[in-house]
């Protein structure tokens, strides 16, 4: 299947995976700071809930950023795009998973992308509490420095499937073929967000889907899961990076039954 990240070279890499370690942790040391106390739940036009630690932490990383890259563009979650054009522009999503966050779970990350010349480049998915750092170029992937990859699990039959919430689907895709597949595989969870991309890229799942994304949902996640050596799509099977969706599983083969299952 076609891959769709974008390449860095040795240099670039040199440069912007260490730079990407630098994001996460001063991000993560003001998010821990919130986790379980110290905020209020605000609610966006779309009824999402926000919080300081959302908002706090996209203006740390907006600020780290310009400082050492002022030419580089920015597209987050909480304050929108600056630089648009700019050849190299990061995408941002402070908390992936507020609902969680504000829950007291730890399914939820900060997501932090690197588009080159539009295409996502590098990307990482952090969990400041948890302490994981999982960070994927489109070739190879690590979780915590060490090498991550998908597992072999080919069948349907066998697999884990995931996605964020169970009615989103029927609200923005073909929901009964969903609850088919969702009796076809081996479990069904609703581990979400980011996590649920997480785990398939580190071999605890092999089905994780959303069937509807924004850009700073998306664009950490395509290197991250073809660097472990998985497959991303939009729900259909088409170029996630102008789709409006994901489907992501552990290889060709699955992808593709996958692919059909829920789209019949």
């Amino acid at each position: 299947m076609q891959r769709y990240s974008g390449v860095l070279d040795a240099a670039e890499r040199a440069e912007f995976l260490p730079f990407v370690r630098q994001l996460a942790d001063e991000s993560g040391a003001l998010i821990r700071r919130y986790f379980r106390s110290g905020y209020q739940v605000e609610f966006k036009a779309d009824a999402s809930p926000v919080t300081i630690a959302d908002r706090g932490a996209e203006e740390l990383l907006r600020t780290l950023i310009a400082r050492a890259y002022p030419d580089h563009g920015i597209l987050g979650e909480e304050f929108g795009a600056h630089n648009a054009e700019a050849e190299y522009t990061w995408v941002l999503d402070p908390i992936d998973g507020t609902k969680a966050f504000v829950s007291g779970t730890y399914l939820w990350g900060t997501l932090i992308a690197l588009q080159k010349r539009g295409r996502p480049a590098l990307g990482a998915i952090h969990q400041p509490v948890v302490g994981d750092l999982l960070v994927g170029v489109g070739d190879n992937a690590w979780l915590n420095g060490q090498p991550a990859h998908v597992s072999a699990c080919t069948r349907v039959e066998e697999a884990i499937l995931l996605t964020t919430d169970h009615w989103n689907v029927f609200a923005h895709q073909n929901g009964p073929a969903f609850a088919a597949l969702s009796r076809r595989v081996a479990r069904y969870n609703n581990w979400g967000d980011c996590h649920g991309y997480y785990l398939v890229a580190t071999g605890g799942a092999q089905i994780m889907g959303d069937p509807i994304m924004n850009p700073w949902d998306l664009m950490a996640l395509i290197p991250v899961i073809e660097g472990a050596g998985g497959v991303i799509t939009d729900w259909q099977g088409n170029d996630p990076v102008v789709g409006v969706s994901s489907l992501a599983t552990s290889s060709p083969a699955l992808h593709a039954a996958v692919i059909a299952a829920l789209n019949p």
